[in-house]
């Protein structure tokens, strides 16, 4: 039987790039839904899941941005990427905050993009699979965390994770109490130990801080220039 193909988002108001870009991805065995507006691509959000979402910035009747953030907040769960000509550093690091698991520059060679899809659809899977224990429900000091479902709940006020924050989250839980350096947790879960994925950690490590922070016993202390401890009794 063989393998069902991985379901791929385009959101791409280019007419020729888009064009190249859905076809050279249904050649290599993906399954492509291609949206040219935010508008339409949220009908297709709403109306099947996607293993991926490929989200350009510019887009006629919605930034790509804006979309981004409508994803973080009602689709935590789908991981997407950025692609796109904006390559200001302000721009990568709005794009790592909101929650995109990669930022990449046009132009782009299709087969680049194939291989970053594949590599970082493994690691999703493979996260998937180390992070499906027995034990899915963690207790943070006064947080309930449950890594299946994403949420992070203090006194019955539940937040949704996105999966990047999720993914962090269960390996600082995973090894509370225990250095994790930037590099394990870098090359774990972004594939990549480079500068702009440092500096979308810290985002996502203040973001985490921000959660926790009802709750004066939990700590995610910064060692500087060797990684995290979440601390918690």
């Amino acid at each position: 039987m063989p393998d069902k193909k991985h379901k791929i988002l385009l959101v791409e108001d280019d007419d020729s790039l888009g064009y190249l870009l859905s076809e050279y991805l249904k050649i290599k065995e993906f399954e492509v839904f291609w949206a040219q507006t935010g508008k339409k691509a949220l009908e297709l959000i709403e109306a099947d899941t996607h293993d991926l979402i490929i989200l350009d910035v510019m887009l006629p009747d919605i930034d790509g941005f804006s979309l981004a953030n409508k994803l973080k907040i009602n689709y935590p769960e789908t991981p997407f990427i950025f692609l796109t000509a904006r390559s200001m550093k302000i721009d990568v690091l709005k794009g790592f905050s909101l929650g995109a698991v990669d930022y990449l520059k046009k132009p782009i060679d299709e087969e680049e993009l194939v291989v970053r899809i594949h590599a970082l659809l493994s690691r999703v899977h493979s996260f998937q699979k180390e992070s499906e224990p027995e034990e899915y429900i963690f207790k943070i000091g006064e947080y309930d965390f449950n890594s299946k479902s994403q949420e992070l709940i203090f006194n019955k006020e539940i937040i949704y994770l996105t999966a990047r924050e999720n993914e962090l989250l269960n390996y600082l839980v995973q090894n509370k109490n225990k250095l994790c350096s930037h590099k394990d947790i870098l090359v774990q879960l972004w594939g990549k130990n480079d500068y702009f994925n440092r500096k979308s950690l810290n985002v996502f490590i203040s973001h985490l801080r921000k959660y926790l922070k009802k709750d004066s016993k939990i700590k995610i202390e910064n060692l500087h220039k060797k990684g995290f401890i979440l601390k918690t009794d």
